[in-house]
């Protein structure tokens, strides 16, 4: 079973924020593209989101289904990979002082991905959590500015 964690510094609560975000999905996932809603309303348990997993020109498409959500605690996820099967995701957050401690814990449910699970798949899957973690920290720790409805600047006439 593939387990890591990361401290992230930042509070549960701004964590919990990327992760009941649906539309942010493919911001913190490795390997993901374009997520967006496909049923119901993310995280409640039921809701699924779809998004593009790309690998070079392939396209593959594939959903994620949450199966438990305890708000602001927990998110357990199916990820369905067509042939390769299914795998879950579980993502706690602890609070850690005024930071977040996230434990990532992952593996095959069916599938070719859980036939050939082994310790390479193993290594492989700890290598995408830790970039994953990293990139969920950058989200959280470094939240990009909205940039709001502010004014579209007006070019002169004979500006480049």
């Amino acid at each position: 079973m593939a387990v890591r964690h990361r401290l992230i510094k930042a509070s549960p609560r701004r964590v919990w924020s990327v992760l009941a975000d649906g539309d942010r999905y493919a911001d913190w996932v490795v390997g993901t593209a374009e997520s967006r809603p496909v049923l119901g309303q993310w995280p409640q348990v039921g809701a699924e989101i779809g998004y593009e997993v790309r690998f070079g020109p392939v396209r593959l498409t594939n959903q994620t289904v949450v199966r438990r959500c305890e708000e602001g605690v927990s998110l357990e996820l199916e990820a369905r990979a067509g042939v390769l099967g299914t795998a879950r995701i579980a993502v706690e957050l602890r609070p850690w002082g005024r930071h977040c401690l996230v434990i990532v814990d992952e593996h095959p449910l069916q599938g070719v991905g859980g036939a050939l699970h082994n310790a390479g798949v193993e290594a492989l899957i700890q290598l995408r959590h830790r970039t994953m973690l990293a990139r969920l920290a950058e989200v959280c720790e470094h939240p990009s500015p909205d940039p709001g409805p502010g004014p579209v600047p007006v070019r002169a006439h004979g500006d480049a």
